[in-house]
């Protein structure tokens, strides 16, 4: 056998291997989202619709997904993509938040829907 030959051949097996692997880690996610979609969890399909589950229709592959108050969709339980986790809002540090509105008044920055004052200094339209 010539070289050329083994190193197709390593090329050809290395290519199995990671198609193999990445198949395998594949169905692994899957069985993880299965298992954590569950009635009442908020999920987003792959086409980016957000709902929370109502009901699972084991034999028929299908989810019923309240996509908003009194709107039920059924979709194929593949099209589901992920469960979404609630995101916790850290509160804001009160110190932070007093400084920065004393910043903004030290600084001379208007406070929002305060309007500045034309300045002598400028040019109005109309004047050469």
């Amino acid at each position: 056998m010539d070289p050329l030959t083994l190193v197709m051949l390593a090329v050809l097996a290395a290519l199995v291997f990671f198609m193999f692997r990445n198949s395998r880690k594949r169905q692994k996610d899957q069985a993880a989202l299965q298992s954590q979609m569950v009635v009442g969890a908020d999920v987003m399909t792959n086409f980016g619709l957000y709902g929370t589950i109502i009901a699972i229709d084991e034999e028929a592959n299908k989810v019923a997904l309240e996509i908003a108050p009194g709107t039920v969709v059924q979709l194929h339980r593949q099209t589901i993509a992920r469960v979404v986790e609630p995101i916790v809002a850290e509160p804001e540090d009160e110190g932070v938040a007093e400084l920065n509105q004393d910043n903004a008044t030290v600084m001379g920055e208007p406070d929002f829907g305060q309007r500045i004052a034309d300045t002598d200094d400028e040019p109005k339209k109309g004047d050469a």
